[in-house]
């Protein structure tokens, strides 16, 4: 039987967190990561999960990925990784679930619409829609709005892409508003730092995931074929390998043998570069990780060549694909009307949201109307533009 690895010197331990603002009493019975991880799960953003495009509309095929099973098998394979290191798999797993909290409905879609149509107010970004859901959105406790996550949780989801100023930080990398503001008024979560080493698993963990399952919900949606893949690196041999150990395997478990042995590839190459940054790096706390001038977590130089490969492929044949495109198009003729609608109109809004809304200036109605369609559901927001647009539908 395999054990997890002792605690690594540089693991996020619960006894040692910052805590939330405000302070609450200690679960006798949960850490307090576990008790993020179980705010995360009960809350309504993550159950509408369920129902928001990975990159299938949810009508097109119940056997298609959504944001909720895409964020279960990040959260899998984040934990996995962690035990391996000796990290805090709790707080891995906590930021895999909740990473895409902050999708729009329809996916990249929704929120390229989104983006545009808030363009003078500030655009939009999920990873900012994320922080806000968690920190303000979520309006279920009596004590606090959002859902007071930790210090290490919050900059797990601010950070998992890494910092977001400073010379580490990726060229497109900025400060969101509500992120500035949260660390002006109440904690600074040190954006200029790395995250923990379990933010950086739960990012690296999302790229082993949706590559690897995009490649199967493409191929069973047939926007390509088996014999597509055969020229690309890692892919193609890999799929030579299986062939020729299993001759005469029918095509589901031919996709299945093959997606499974990819992501062990590249979690195995992942855990190898780890290791070998570990012995080089030698960080001896979190602080350490947080200050080092490069991710600590990462896969190889031929690896980050062959992932850059398998995304180009599926931008080309699956994100791009006529059939795709036709639906993606009308994703965003819904959500820019639905947008402008409830703008210029905001007493077609619900009433808790008009009430809100009531008195607001532009700037602050525009964001609160992007709150309220950032939440829909795909079918949400169909039923919603039929009964905002479509005289024959009934506002039942």
């Amino acid at each position: 039987m395999l054990h997890p690895s002792p605690p690594a010197v540089f693991a996020c331990r619960p006894e040692e967190s910052r805590g939330r603002d405000p302070a609450e009493a200690e679960s006798p019975t949960r850490s307090c990561f576990q008790r993020d991880r179980d705010r995360i799960v009960h809350a309504g953003a993550f159950r509408r999960l369920q129902y928001k495009t990975q990159v299938f509309v949810y009508h097109e095929g119940d056997y298609y990925r959504t944001r909720l099973t895409h964020s279960i098998e990040v959260a899998q394979i984040a934990r996995s990784i962690s035990r391996e290191l000796g990290l805090n798999d709790d707080l891995a797993e906590t930021v895999a679930l909740a990473h895409d909290l902050g999708h729009t409905c329809f996916g990249h879609a929704g929120e390229d619409a989104l983006n545009q149509a808030m363009a003078p107010y500030g655009g939009f970004d999920h990873n900012e829609q994320t922080f806000r859901i968690v920190t303000l959105l979520e309006r279920h406790y009596a004590a606090f709005d959002g859902l007071n996550l930790t210090w290490e949780t919050l900059e797990g989801i601010v950070k998992h892409n890494g910092p977001l100023t400073g010379p580490a930080a990726r060229k497109d990398a900025r400060v969101p508003a509500t992120v500035a503001a949260y660390c002006r008024d109440r904690r600074d979560l040190e954006v200029g730092t790395f995250a923990s080493a379990e933010a950086q698993v739960a990012a690296l963990s999302d790229d082993i995931a949706y590559n690897n399952h995009d490649i199967d919900d493409g191929l069973r949606a047939g926007l390509f074929s088996i014999d597509d893949l055969r020229g690309l690196p890692l892919v193609g041999p890999v799929l030579a390998e299986v062939e020729a150990r299993y001759p005469k395997l029918e095509e589901g478990r031919l996709i299945h043998e093959t997606i499974r042995r990819l992501i062990d590839i590249m979690v195995t190459d992942l855990l190898d570069e780890t290791r070998r940054r570990i012995a080089a790096a030698r960080p001896d706390s979190v602080t350490a990780v947080r200050h080092l001038e490069a991710p600590l977590i990462a896969f190889s130089d031929e690896m980050r060549q062959n992932d850059r490969a398998l995304r180009a492929f599926l931008f080309a044949r699956m994100y791009r694909h006529y059939k795709v495109n036709r639906m993606t198009s009308k994703a965003r003729r819904v959500v820019s009307e639905l947008f402008d609608h409830y703008l210029a109109r905001p007493d077609c809004l619900p009433d808790e949201w008009q009430v809100q809304a009531r008195d607001l200036p532009e700037a602050e109605r525009a964001r609160l109307v992007a709150d309220y369609v950032a939440g829909m559901t795909d079918r949400y927001a169909q039923d919603e533009y039929a009964k905002n647009f479509d005289i024959r539908v009934k506002n039942a």
